[in-house]
């Protein structure tokens, strides 16, 4: 079945940087192939002229200009080796934007599915492209001036040596057809399985205690077995081919010198055509045995091209927008309906609401009715296939999110940290962050002390995903880059399910200074004290809006007797979780 995939805007770019240095590395393999030539040459005139005149003066003459030539063919080759290699460099350069963007699109929006796979494809396609698999293909358009030539010497080996390429094209043929499906899944199996045990090491700690790892890690082998497995019967069919193809080369130089000796005894021709014959047919069937002999590589990069090409197509587009005013926090939501990548329908269905800058919302709800994936969808990190989401009167859409990321402050339910130190991690890694800046989002969080209680303050290594610290502590410093900056926005997905009374009164204090300041704030919550500041309460039910309206109002309605007074107040629900380093 043909591919319906087209060549997306980004892979055509990426190819238009690459071409001039294509071009002239196409310009270097002419002039290689035309000095290949000059062994045959040489062969031609020592059995023709040399040895039939017995002159050392032309031996010498002619051994001096084949040195010559041989060293122009080796500078040649090494410029035009070199071009594929800037070649395919410049063009990994010019992609690598685009399939960064696609690997962070889809895992954001499928929640982690696929991975860093659009970025292992390009590799894949870079490691090809700077290969002698691609120096085949530049040979390949002068097998027929080879041919031509052969022809010129004599037509009956002209002949032969056309048959034999046509043999040898159809074996490279079925090579590609027969190796194809087998390479396409030990990719795939070899990529799952990549993924399948980065999910293992990063939740090492619970898997080990629950006793999986014997599971996991049958589950990781079944895909590197299948991987393995794919791979091998591949390369089987690859090796059988490429045996046949190198003994079909050969014994087509044998037929050449065969033939060519017939015709020398018959006086048709003389022994330097019978030699020079054979090895011009060998150098034109060279490509062919070179692609075969490259096939695995090769076909790996066609596998991981197609699929490159559907990851990028099915990308969101990363244009330029026009920079808009620094948004104060007007948030509106008209009938928004979210569906998750992985949905088969919408987790989030007409919901409907708006937030004023310096007002906080509160949503609550039971489990799985759609709290989480709506904050993710005010944050623009979730697809809204109907309705509309906007902030300071523009779709959410049509902002810039560099830009806007930069006034909104997300704390996701699972606080997610990167290997680096506490204080860039806070700054969200910008290099031009301030201390002030730093020290004033922990202030904010009121994460200050449990800070510079650690090993090395705000310089503390935390290891991938914060592994270092405690899930209270990951909790703080998330809490801390949400803050950061000021935004105007602020999204927190059940933000003190992790803290202790400490840590829950700084989080009220956070909330009150951002609706102070005149941020909007949002709170998934379960527990009523992480309301007790907000404005304006929804609740959520499958998905839809059951109540929605003044904090006392709702509370009223869902929840007879319970008053403003009684959400404030704090019930013995404290999570026990003690802030402390974890020490290995």
């Amino acid at each position: 079945m043909k591919s319906e995939v087209k060549l997306t805007e980004d892979m055509r770019a990426a190819l238009a940087a690459a071409r001039p240095l294509v071009i002239r590395a196409a310009v270097f393999s002419a002039a290689v192939n035309l000095l290949m030539l000059t062994p045959s040459i040489y062969m031609l005139q020592i059995y023709d002229r040399v040895l039939s005149s017995r002159s050392h003066t032309t031996l010498l003459v002619l051994t001096l200009l084949v040195l010559g030539f041989y060293v122009g063919m080796a500078v040649f080759d090494f410029v035009r080796t070199a071009l594929v290699a800037r070649a395919a460099a410049r063009f990994d350069a010019r992609l690598s934007d685009a399939a960064f963007n696609a690997a962070v699109d889809g895992a954001k929006y499928s929640g982690g599915q696929g991975g860093d796979t659009p970025l292992k494809d390009l590799r894949t396609i870079r490691q090809a492209f700077g290969s002698s698999a691609v120096i085949a293909f530049f040979d390949a358009p002068f097998a027929p001036f080879y041919l031509l030539l052969v022809f010129m010497l004599h037509w009956a080996l002209g002949l032969t040596a056309l048959v034999g390429a046509g043999l040898l094209i159809t074996l490279a043929i079925f090579n590609e057809r027969a190796s194809r499906k087998g390479l396409s899944t030990a990719l795939e199996a070899g990529t799952a399985g990549d993924n399948a045990m980065a999910a293992i090491l990063r939740n090492a700690a619970a898997s080990d205690a629950m006793g999986m790892r014997g599971a996991l890690k049958e589950i990781w082998r079944a895909h590197t077995s299948k991987a393995q497995t794919s791979n091998t019967d591949a390369g089987d069919v690859i090796n059988t081919y490429g045996a046949a193809t190198k003994a079909g080369r050969m014994l087509l130089q044998s037929l050449i010198l065969g033939i060519g000796a017939v015709l020398v005894i018959d006086q048709q021709t003389t022994p330097g055509v019978m030699i020079a014959a054979s090895i011009i047919t060998g150098r034109a069937l060279a490509p062919v045995e070179q692609s075969i002999g490259q096939w695995r590589l090769i076909g790996s990069a066609i596998t991981a091209w197609k699929r490159l090409e559907k990851f990028l197509a099915a990308a969101p587009k990363h244009v330029d927008r026009i920079a808009l005013p620094p948004p104060k926090g007007h948030l509106r939501l008209d009938r928004v309906y979210v569906q998750p990548a992985l949905a088969k329908k919408p987790i989030v269905k007409g919901v409907s609401l708006e937030l004023k800058p310096g007002e906080a919302l509160g949503v609550i709800g039971p489990s799985g009715a759609g709290k989480s994936t709506l904050a993710r969808a005010m944050v623009g990190v979730e697809r809204v296939v109907s309705g509309e989401i906007r902030l300071d009167g523009a779709d959410l859409l049509t902002w810039d999110r560099d830009e806007v990321g930069r006034y909104i402050g997300y704390l996701p339910q699972e606080t997610e940290l990167f290997a680096g130190t506490v204080k860039q991690n806070i700054a969200r890694f910008d290099p031009d962050a301030s201390d002030a800046e730093i020290v004033a989002a922990a202030q904010a969080a009121g994460a200050m002390q449990m800070i510079l209680g650690l090993a090395d303050g705000f310089e503390t290594e935390i290891g991938d995903r914060g592994q270092r610290l405690s899930v209270g502590q990951r909790q703080r410093i998330g809490l801390a880059r949400a803050l950061f900056r000021d935004p105007t926005l602020i999204v927190l997905d059940e933000p003190n399910a992790n803290l202790d009374a400490e840590g829950y009164v700084a989080l009220s204090n956070a909330i009150l200074a951002a609706k102070k300041r005149g941020a909007a704030v949002v709170i998934v919550a379960h527990r009523p004290s992480a309301i007790q500041h907000v404005d304006r309460l929804l609740m959520l039910a499958d998905g839809e809006a059951r109540a929605y309206g003044p904090r006392d109002e709702v509370l009223a309605k869902i929840a007879p007797g319970v008053s403003a007074i009684g959400a404030s107040k704090k019930p013995a629900e404290t999570d026990s979780n003690v802030v402390a380093t974890r020490t290995n």
